[in-house]
């Protein structure tokens, strides 16, 4: 009874927030903490107490009371960031304030009128300044500053106790990289609340990058997007251990772990929603590229570099490009894999930002390019593709992850190494509609590069002359066909 209780006091918060057209005042502390008290701790009971025509309600009629909302939420944020957020209590509250913005953001973006808010500064407490940051750039420093606090989004490496916890504005992040692998060998322990916390935060920082999705499109240089050129330029400090924590969290990731049967029916995995999360920023903010735009008369300064970007472009290593490697085809792999007894291994479904991840590695890291094309591991990321747009190549919604597999191939097939690697025999048994047939993975090619132009969909047709050329590419490079294959030309 004490939960649904908690839960009326805060949808009768929430009801009173919509229905005053009065202003409520900001120094209201009673009122507001409401929205973050321990009263609602899971992120469905925001989502559900919170009703998305109220939200649209509350910007229509009451503004005041949603841009009160907001400012506070960020306010308890940085609040919590400037005590360490030590105490369970603090936890607690930056978890509600951060689902809580997850939740009304969308909602801000969506009408014009509202875009310009979170970049707009508010004025300042203290006199002697005329004004504050930019509320998004408060949110931002708060959630980057966060994903680093030890006993939080970290384990903490020094038992230091609530009394003398560190200082998160002065924290050594890259003490703190999530995962072993590029730029850091140590492995830190795990904990499940950790990665749901990380979860959170990523999810919310997500939110924040899709105010680019309300806008009508246009050229990324010339209008990029505000949220992502801050935290991916030198202003955010935790730039380099955040990309690398990223990185290793998603290439260090094995679904199958110890691969004891039906593991992921007993027990809840707390890292695959975290992997798909880091994944995902992964791949918007290494798509926000302004380094092609050339500032305007009216501008001052040109866009600051994309930092991971440029992280991601300087990485050399063998063994770094191997950990890449490996995780991504280990992961790309996954749900092709075969068993004896059905469904006793997690299957992850996240190919899409994978491929859209190799794409922008091969794209901005050439180094890593050649060390794929070189890697007898390449057929690892054949393989799936061509499963994929064999599955893909009927359902007009997943056009996208056509368009992207065929690239991908593309890309290889440019360079002889490719070419030459087809002739490896073929001998898995991956669940697909081809023919059957003894032959290569050149012939698997082709079969399903058949079976693509034959039994697609309308929209492949620009494809088409891709497939071809794909064929073109690696067909001085052929030794034998077999016969199936060999009809199909």
């Amino acid at each position: 009874m004490g939960n649904v209780d908690t839960k009326l006091n805060f949808r009768k918060a929430v009801v009173q927030l919509t229905s005053k057209t009065d202003p409520i005042d900001a120094n209201d502390d009673a009122f507001w903490e409401q929205f973050w008290s321990e009263n609602v701790n899971n992120v469905q009971d925001i989502f559900t107490l919170v009703p998305a025509p109220e939200i649209r309600a509350l910007r229509e009629e009451a503004p005041s009371n949603l841009a009160t909302l907001c400012y506070k939420a960020v306010e308890k944020l940085v609040k919590a960031v400037d005590n360490s957020c030590r105490t369970q209590h603090e936890q607690q509250t930056v978890l509600n304030c951060v689902r809580l913005l997850t939740r009304v953001l969308p909602y801000i973006f969506e009408d014009p009128e509202w875009r310009g808010f979170f970049w707009s500064s508010l004025p300042s407490q203290n006199e002697d300044e005329d004004e504050s940051l930019p509320l998004a750039q408060s949110l931002l420093n708060a959630i980057c500053d966060l994903l680093f606090c030890p006993d939080f989004t970290v384990m903490g490496t020094r038992k230091l106790g609530p009394d003398k916890a560190e200082d998160l504005n002065a924290i050594d992040s890259c003490e703190y990289i999530w995962e072993a692998g590029v730029g850091f060998a140590q492995t830190p322990p795990r904990s499940p609340q950790v990665d749901l916390n990380r979860t959170e935060l990523l999810k919310l920082l997500l939110t924040c990058f899709s105010e680019t999705m309300y806008q009508p499109p246009i050229d990324i240089s010339q209008s990029p997007n505000k949220w992502i050129a801050y935290l991916t330029s030198a202003e955010n400090r935790h730039a380099l251990p955040m990309f690398t924590s990223l990185l290793n969290t998603v290439c260090a990731y094995d679904p199958v772990g110890l691969g004891v049967p039906y593991n992921h029916l007993l027990f809840n995995d707390s890292v695959e929603p975290l992997v798909e999360a880091c994944l995902q920023i992964l791949i918007v903010t290494l798509d926000h590229d302004t380094s092609s735009g050339t500032p305007t008369e009216t501008e001052d300064t040109p866009t600051p570099d994309n930092l991971f970007i440029n992280y991601l472009s300087r990485i050399h290593r063998d063994e770094d490009f191997n950990f890449i490697l490996q995780g991504i085809t280990r992961l790309l792999n996954n749900p092709l894999v075969q068993t004896y007894l059905p469904n006793s291994t997690k299957k992850v479904h996240f190919h899409q930002e994978l491929l859209v991840f190799f794409w922008k590695m091969c794209d901005y890291n050439k180094k890593f390019l050649y060390f794929v094309l070189k890697s007898s591991d390449v057929l690892e990321i054949l393989v799936p593709i061509l499963y994929h747009l064999n599955d893909s190549r009927a359902d007009q919604s997943r056009v996208g992850l056509m368009h992207i597999g065929v690239f991908i191939l593309l890309l290889l097939s440019g360079e002889r190494n490719f070419g030459v690697r087809l002739n490896k025999p073929y001998t898995a048994t991956i669940p697909m509609d081809i023919p059957v047939f003894t032959g290569t993975h050149a012939d698997l090619l082709i079969i399903v590069f058949h079976k693509i132009i034959t039994t697609g969909h309308q929209r492949l047709q620009p494809l088409f002359d891709c497939l071809l050329t794909i064929l073109v590419n690696v067909s001085p490079y052929l030794k034998t066909l077999s016969m199936v294959a060999s009809t199909k030309l």
